[in-house]
């Protein structure tokens, strides 16, 4: 199980394909606040629905200084589908190895429909122009978050 982030600690380095098969580095973002969030999977009813959100409040939270970063274990590939299909404008990365995913203790056990399982948990980690944590989120709900996280990081819609 891997160890959840806190406010305060160095957030994990990463660079991973986009839907366009670009590496996308969390070092790119230096200076700039990133909203970094995993999901278990492009092209379901909760992912898509949370990737929706931030697509539909990238230009606010881009104004108060935020930048976007979606994270899930699925290929370049599904991505760009996913990408397609929703008309998202939000940074879609794969990590099939779930490397990423475990460094930010977003993989591990968790709950679903009453039964434990090894999986993405739906986190988001927010991370300050030096790279460190400002905020760690974990088990969010898909519908809703984006929202609450606008209101708790007082960034106006």
């Amino acid at each position: 199980m891997s160890e959840r982030l806190q406010p305060g600690d160095t957030a994990p380095a990463f660079t991973l394909p986009d839907a366009d098969g670009n590496e996308v580095s969390l070092a790119d973002h230096k200076g700039r606040k990133v909203i970094v969030y995993f999901y278990p999977a492009a092209l379901t009813p909760g992912c898509t629905k949370q990737a929706c959100d931030f697509t539909d409040n990238l230009e606010v939270l881009a104004a108060a200084g935020y930048d976007v970063i979606g994270v899930s274990p699925d290929k370049p590939e599904k991505l760009a589908k996913f990408r397609e299909k929703e008309s998202l404008k939000v940074t879609l990365v794969g990590d099939p190895e779930k490397k990423v995913l475990e460094e930010y203790g977003a993989f591990g056990e968790k709950k679903l429909y009453g039964k434990t399982v090894t999986g993405v948990i739906r986190s988001t980690v927010v991370v300050d122009e030096q790279g460190k944590v400002e905020r760690a989120l974990y088990n969010v709900k898909a519908t809703g978050h984006v929202a609450k996280l606008l209101k708790d990081l007082a960034v106006q819609g």
